[in-house]
């Protein structure tokens, strides 16, 4: 099993959503951000931006919370996946995500989310900052890095407001 994950570093992101529109290629065969499983959050007063996507937590509540056991956990990557063909579309899982990775298609009818694109995330490939890297990290260590992060960049932006 893979032990690299998506390592985001907010402060390098310019908002250019390239990452969303290969995630949505790689997903669905279009250009359609929507369908994206990673997303860009544009703070708008502050103009920054922060890329979220599946965290791939040890806790998996996305996992934990389905009645029918259609997450699982990619053998080579790692990655929580959800089954297709298992999933019945009860959203719980959208529900139970803590960090709102985890999307539901109504098209589908199923949950979706991150897969790492088995291993080669198109997201990280088409980041032209490095603001998305797949990279052997610990997972708890670079999300309170995320997380500082985004704060620190909060807060200077509403420093700048004041002055």
């Amino acid at each position: 099993m893979s032990d690299q994950v998506l390592s985001i570093d907010p402060e390098k992101c310019t908002g250019c959503k390239q990452c969303e529109l290969a995630c949505s290629w790689i997903q669905t065969g279009a250009f359609q951000p929507s369908k994206s499983v990673i997303r860009v959050h544009v703070f708008d007063e502050q103009a920054s931006f922060a890329p979220y996507a599946c965290f791939q937590c040890d806790e998996a509540w996305c996992m934990q919370a389905c009645p029918v056991n259609a997450i699982d956990v990619d053998g080579q990557t790692g990655a929580k996946i959800v089954l297709d063909d298992v999933c019945v579309g009860c959203k719980l899982c959208v529900i139970a995500c803590p960090f709102g990775t985890i999307f539901y298609d109504k098209q589908a009818d199923a949950a979706t989310k991150c897969d790492l694109c088995a291993g080669d995330p198109a997201c990280a490939h088409a980041c032209p900052t490095g603001a998305i890297e797949f990279s052997s990290v610990d997972p708890g260590e670079w999300v309170v890095d995320f997380g500082v992060a985004v704060n620190d960049a909060y807060v200077r932006a509403i420093e700048g407001e004041g002055s």
